[in-house]
């Protein structure tokens, strides 16, 4: 499947649809000075990014939602489009809300001196499908470095092409490729399974 195949439609993916809609980037850049030019892309991004919360943070999902959409109004005028598309920004927004919302939790249960942690792979662990991921794949998914799973779990779950998901998580495409390689070479020689897919 190729990405754009992968991602939808042109207006899905921020382009210009069938009737000359504006991209995520004129819509950003417009919302600058006219805040209902925000609104389309709030329609088009949020399933997308709701979905990304719940597998992490289910019970949390519509306020972490809620969240990243005021974040990313706020932020609107640092987005920088030589670093990536717009819904590669979303995403590392929303990124950074689920960090935060992980170190309020861990604060919360540990005390003010306990350290937050901002890898939520517990809680994405708890909602794989076990009838879907054999338990040695979960396993290896758990061992990778916290980056290189970052990065497999926004191109396969989210449906980011990697130069989408190395804007979100802030590194430069190469080292995304680069790491992308290294965590697919992995599972695939330590798990028995044939895998499908993006994982693939």
């Amino acid at each position: 499947m190729t990405p754009e195949e992968r991602d939808g439609t042109p207006e899905e993916r921020g382009g210009p649809g069938a009737g000359g809609e504006a991209t995520d980037e004129e819509l950003l850049a417009r919302a600058g000075r006219d805040a209902s030019a925000f609104e389309p892309l709030v329609r088009r991004h949020s399933h997308a990014l709701h979905g990304y919360f719940a597998r992490r943070a289910p019970g949390a999902a519509d306020d972490l939602l809620a969240e990243a959409w005021l974040q990313a109004y706020a932020t609107r005028h640092g987005f920088d489009a030589g670093r990536g598309p717009v819904r590669a920004w979303l995403f590392g927004v929303a990124r950074n809300v689920l960090s935060a919302h992980w170190r309020r939790t861990e604060r919360q249960r540990t005390g003010p001196r306990g350290e937050g942690r901002d890898d939520p792979w517990e809680a994405v662990d708890a909602r794989l499908d076990a009838a879907a991921v054999a338990p040695r794949l979960r396993a290896l998914l758990a061992e990778l470095p916290a980056a290189e799973r970052e990065l497999l779990l926004l191109v396969a779950w989210e449906q980011l092409t990697p130069g989408e998901a190395a804007a979100a998580v802030g590194i430069p495409a190469g080292t995304a490729r680069s790491r992308l390689h290294r965590a697919r070479n992995r599972l695939r020689a330590d798990t028995p399974l044939k895998l499908t897919g993006d994982l693939a």
